[in-house]
């Protein structure tokens, strides 16, 4: 049995939470052979064709120091997989997946403890981990040069586009920003960018800084705060853009999804939204603000560059699947076992 930490389930964690909702639907269908289970708190959240094992937790630390190594001890998996962090005393066969270094950054919405933890977590599991995954080249560098860890005992897998989001409706009453509300992802330079072509700025994700929300509503953004992958495909389909000025992504899952669903993306080069974006959207320097209200000028005002970059992304996407990122984590899998 291979069992995979699913503790994000139901917990609006957003790009971590769709990583592994996804693996957890496809990966049945790439390994029929294979047996797996997911350990969760949202059993009823677990797809069909992997096994949910429920394990109540109401503080994380104790989760890992205490009930998941007792729980481990009991299932006896063939290797687990878990994001950023292994649980205390596991020796057995293992894969991390580390999304991005954002909390060793200045600036991260972080609280002091939470990063503290992070800092010593993830670390020690990257080390410890029989093989680690992360989702972008940068993320790789990254762990590679700070953890000081092998190339080779790093791969690439990158996230795929979910088959929610595709073309439908009429695009153009909004400018979009998707991401949790914090400063890192920079959503007042998408309410400039969105008055600079005298239209709306809609915003959907969590709101983890109320006075950087209050400011956004003062601004005359609407905060949808966090809203289901149903909901979100249909913001994606009214949109005239995304506009993702983030100071630093690890990957970049909204500019996928906004190509799926034919809308142009402007976006940054702070970390690995350039992978994401690849030459199907405008970049500008993270932090500019001028040079993102310029570019939305530019995209709004020219029909031709919005269909050509339309185009391009509907072809990138096709790159991007959570079927191929589950193969690559199964062939992952295999080559964690091997060592040992």
């Amino acid at each position: 049995m291979i069992l995979i930490d699913a503790d994000v389930l139901g917990r609006q964690r957003t790009g971590d939470e769709t990583y592994v909702a996804n693996l957890l639907r496809e990966l049945p269908r790439v390994a029929a052979d294979l047996s797996f289970a997911a350990v969760t708190r949202r059993p009823e959240l677990v797809p069909e064709g992997v096994e949910p094992v429920e394990l109540p937790a109401r503080l994380q630390e104790t989760r890992m120091a205490v009930s998941l190594p007792r729980l481990l001890r009991k299932l006896r998996p063939e290797l687990v997989h878990f994001q950023y962090a292994l649980p205390l005393g596991w020796r057995g066969r293992s894969v991390v997946t580390i999304h991005d270094l954002s909390f060793e950054e200045a600036g991260t919405p972080m609280g002091a403890i939470e990063r503290t933890v992070f800092r010593t977590v993830v670390p020690r599991a990257a080390r410890r981990a029989d093989h680690v995954l992360t989702v972008s080249e940068r993320t790789k560098q990254d762990v590679v040069a700070r953890y000081r860890l092998a190339p080779a005992k790093v791969t690439v897998t990158p996230n795929g586009v979910d088959p929610a989001f595709a073309p439908g409706g009429e695009h153009g009453g909004y400018v979009l920003f998707v991401g949790a509300v914090h400063s890192r992802k920079n959503p007042l330079a998408a309410l400039d960018a969105a008055h600079a072509v005298g239209l709306p700025l809609v915003v959907a994700g969590p709101e983890k800084d109320r006075e950087l929300a209050a400011e956004l509503r003062r601004g005359g953004a609407e905060l949808r705060g966090y809203v289901t992958k149903e909901q979100l495909a249909e913001l994606y389909r009214g949109a005239a853009a995304l506009v993702l000025p983030s100071r630093f992504e690890g990957f970049g899952l909204p500019v996928l999804e906004a190509m799926a669903s034919r809308v142009p993306v402007i976006s940054t080069t702070g970390g690995a939204l350039p992978e994401a974006v690849g030459d199907a959207g405008l970049l500008v320097r993270p932090g500019s603000v001028v040079e993102l209200a310029e570019a939305m000028k530019r995209l709004m005002g020219d029909a031709a560059l919005r269909d050509s970059f339309v185009a391009k992304g509907l072809e990138r996407v096709k790159e991007h699947s959570w079927s191929r990122t589950a193969q690559q984590t199964l062939d992952l899998y295999e080559k964690a076992a091997a060592r040992r």
